[in-house]
């Protein structure tokens, strides 16, 4: 399997060369920058697997580089894990509505950063290898594009394959239905908001088996979300 592809935005010179030491022994291929407009055009070039980022960086801000990240088609869906000495509530729901996955504030253990990412590799890191996704009883083979529950082939299009797909690299988070348009059908897409849910019908049409619960949990006000069941 290829080792993961890490970018690391610290502009802490000694941080910054101990996260690199630690990633690197641990596996990763990592990339350091200092810079919030130098990240975005590494992200740009090749979009890494999981994104280090810190708060308050050179350039442009940790933030904007957050959001600009989830923005791009090719880097909405890269993990991010913001670094910042701002400890309040509200800075920290900020960063997450941005759309990072989860937050570390300075100081912090190089061991938790370490556990942190690796939770979110082990997650992530069957779709990247292209292997199969199991997601309670669900299955999806991406490599061969079939999916099953309970032994059950499933008859997908390939918008709710696609859709499936998506919700199975991100078990258990919930997306609006603008976080699923930009995924799914991409940030330069046209179609509507309301579609997203004429196609989350669709597939739960087509995941649907007797006796068996639903796996997509509709989450009022916020979006949705695909549960183990």
């Amino acid at each position: 399997m290829t080792a993961p592809r890490l970018l690391l935005v610290e502009d802490d010179p000694a941080l910054a060369e101990l996260l690199e030491f630690r990633f690197r022994a641990e596996g990763y291929q990592v990339t350091v920058t200092a810079d919030g407009d130098d990240a975005l055009m590494l992200a740009a070039e090749e979009a890494p697997d999981l994104v280090v980022l810190d708060w308050m960086i050179e350039g442009t801000s940790g933030i904007e580089v957050c959001r600009r990240l989830r923005r791009d088609k090719a880097t909405a869906h890269v993990p991010i894990v913001m670094l910042t000495a701002r400890g309040a509530e509200d800075d920290m729901v900020r960063g997450l509505e941005t759309g990072a996955d989860d937050y570390l504030t300075k100081p912090f253990s190089p061991r938790e950063l370490l556990a942190r990412v690796a939770a979110i590799m082990r997650r992530i890191r069957p779709a990247l290898a292209g292997e199969m996704l199991t997601v309670g009883d669900l299955t999806l083979d991406a490599s061969a594009h079939r999916a099953m529950r309970r032994g059950t082939a499933l008859a997908l299009g390939p918008t709710e394959f696609r859709l499936l797909r998506f919700f199975m690299e991100h078990p258990g988070r919930v997306f609006s239905r603008g976080q699923l348009l930009d995924g799914v059908w991409g940030t330069d897409s046209d179609i509507e908001l309301r579609t997203v849910d004429v196609h989350i019908r669709r597939l739960r049409k087509a995941i649907e088996l007797p006796g068996a619960p639903d796996p997509v949990r509709t989450v009022r006000s916020a979006g949705y979300a695909l549960e183990a069941v």
